[in-house]
């Protein structure tokens, strides 16, 4: 297998992984991030990435912190499906790229 195929594969499986991270989430709380935004806009939505942006800042920069029930390895696919769930709603906000997700629903 080329290095090429290799980084493929590798992305499926995060994308994967995202996807579990995503499932399980929802099921704890609900479309709580969906809500949020309908209600308060992209504004919501980019509170939540910052909040994960500086956490991930936190641990990167200073071991010493507790890292507690949340280390680089939660707080990386937090941050990763926030910004595909806030692209998500985008989409669906957006006249001209809600196409996109009819074309996916037929399919």
């Amino acid at each position: 297998m080329n290095k090429q195929d290799r980084l493929l594969q590798e992305h499926k499986a995060v994308c994967d992984k995202l996807y579990e991270v995503y499932e399980q989430k929802n099921m704890a709380y609900g479309n709580s991030f969906g809500e949020t935004f309908d209600d308060l806009g992209i504004i919501s939505a980019v509170t939540r990435i910052s909040d994960k942006f500086n956490r991930l800042k936190k641990l990167t920069k200073n071991s010493d912190i507790p890292q507690g029930d949340e280390s680089i390895s939660d707080t990386l696919p937090d941050l990763a499906n926030y910004a595909i769930m806030t692209y998500m709603d985008v989409m669906r906000d957006d006249k001209i790229c809600s196409g996109i997700f009819e074309k996916l629903e037929k399919q």
